[in-house]
């Protein structure tokens, strides 16, 4: 099996729209709140202003939501449309990570400092990046608009998220809140770069790291044109687990992105893995105030759903795992979490691919694109085996990301051993020629 080649270029935007079941948010009910089901009284001075880094754009373009709905400080904290944290704040937070702190407003004349997090933003120079939203530069649609590609003056390339113009679309509203707060808290070689905020007008933008490569659901549709072989797969699964990882266990407070996907997954050049899109992420429950969950409405994409959370609208980080467990069989198998067109049994990928697994026939999930390698069969039946602990119907039965990730650590590592083993076992081109005239 050949090694993916790496592709450039603009992605297709047309195997983006629609390339993954659509994503959608149902509510309860007016007795469940945004709110975590226990709440601190005091809340930590030094949190909040580590936590508050964006609350500054709450009532710049949406309206005003009630206190019990907030799951960010409330924006009246700062009284500025422009504000970077000071350094004595960074120094009070027990895990601030400096330049990705920064916060921009709108203003219409300022500068680049180059840093992801703390590059200022005119309308001008959006407009002349993208050429004026030419479609030529359109790369991705998502739910809160239109994704384009643009090059700065300084000639770096970034991606620019417009909103849809529905300014009375509260929904829209907190859901780009919620990417904007998110991004503006994290940094990691696994999550895409945040590089600034604008809003002008009725146009609110956020620009982010380009990555060139397009999602990894399109290379497993093979829309590039090559193959992902195992051993990227793993290696894709394992940077997923650490991005997630870090969310929930290394951030000022524990995030939950609830929509971890294959077209929320950007691959660069080297096929290594950047999450994207938190418009549906959530602050996680207050464990310190003895909080075990947050009761939300749903949120999230069909067939990458926590069921437990779609029965009880308690949401942790657990339900990001259920999820990276239906990712896992899709990166094993190359189907899609959700198969309309496949016989009634097969439909919901990662029930059949259980079922099978459990059923003792796992080498008839491998994608059809994928060598039945001695490597690849192990590497197979070990990743299956994660996912049906991932896919728990009870959370409590799930392991932690961390753990996920340690686990796929030891798959990749025996799966390297055992594939250097297959290699030094198959004979020279001489050796099988001359087996084959000898018959």
């Amino acid at each position: 099996m050949k090694s993916p080649q790496p592709l450039y270029g603009r992605r297709n935007a047309s195997t983006v729209i629609g390339s993954t079941p659509d994503r959608f948010s149902y509510s309860p009910g007016s007795s469940y709140s945004e709110a975590s089901t226990v709440r601190k009284t005091a809340k930590n001075t030094a949190a909040v202003v580590a936590r508050s880094v964006a609350g500054v754009f709450v009532a710049c373009f949406t309206p005003p939501e009630t206190t019990s709905s907030k799951s960010f400080v409330d924006s009246r904290e700062f009284k500025t449309t422009t504000t970077r944290l000071s350094d004595a704040s960074r120094t009070n937070s027990t895990r601030s990570r400096g330049s990705s702190l920064g916060v921009y407003a709108n203003s219409y004349n300022s500068t680049h400092s180059g840093e992801p997090g703390n590059v200022q933003f005119t309308m001008e120079e959006i407009y002349k990046a993208t050429r004026n939203f030419s479609p030529s530069f359109k790369i991705g649609q998502g739910g809160f608009g239109t994704v384009y590609k643009g090059r700065l003056d300084d000639g770096n390339v970034v991606a620019i998220k417009r909103a849809k113009k529905s300014l009375y679309d509260k929904h829209l509203g907190v859901e780009f809140q919620s990417e904007i707060r998110t991004l503006a808290q994290v940094e990691h070689l696994n999550l895409v770069k945040f590089y600034g905020y604008l809003e002008y007008r009725d146009e609110r933008i956020v620009i982010v790291e380009y990555v060139p490569n397009g999602t990894l659901r399109e290379h497993l549709d093979c829309v590039h044109g090559n193959i992902l072989d195992l051993a990227a797969r793993l290696d894709i699964a394992i940077d997923v687990a650490h991005a997630i990882t870090y969310l929930h266990m290394y951030t000022d407070h524990p995030i939950i992105h609830r929509d971890i996907k294959s077209s929320n997954i950007l691959l660069t050049e080297n096929f290594r893995a950047k999450v994207t899109d938190f418009g549906f992420a959530r602050l996680a429950a207050d464990t310190d105030s003895g909080a075990t969950h947050v009761s939300t409405q749903v949120k999230g994409t069909a067939g990458y759903l926590d069921p437990e959370y779609l029965r009880t609208y308690q949401l942790t980080e657990k339900s990001d795992v259920y999820s990276f467990g239906v990712l896992l069989v899709e990166l094993v198998s190359g189907r899609r979490p959700i198969e309309p067109r496949r016989e009634l049994k097969e439909r919901i990928t990662a029930k059949w691919a259980m079922n099978k697994f459990t059923d003792g026939d796992p080498i008839s999930t491998l994608d059809p694109k994928l060598e039945q390698t001695d490597a690849n069969n192990l590497a197979l039946e070990k990743v299956l085996e994660l996912a049906l602990q991932c896919l728990a119907p009870r959370r409590q039965n799930r392991p932690s990301m961390r753990r996920c990730a340690e686990i796929l650590w030891s798959i990749r590592k025996d799966y390297r051993e055992l594939s250097a083993s297959d290699i030094r076992l198959l004979p020279s081109y001489s050796q099988r020629s001359a087996s084959i005239k000898e018959k």
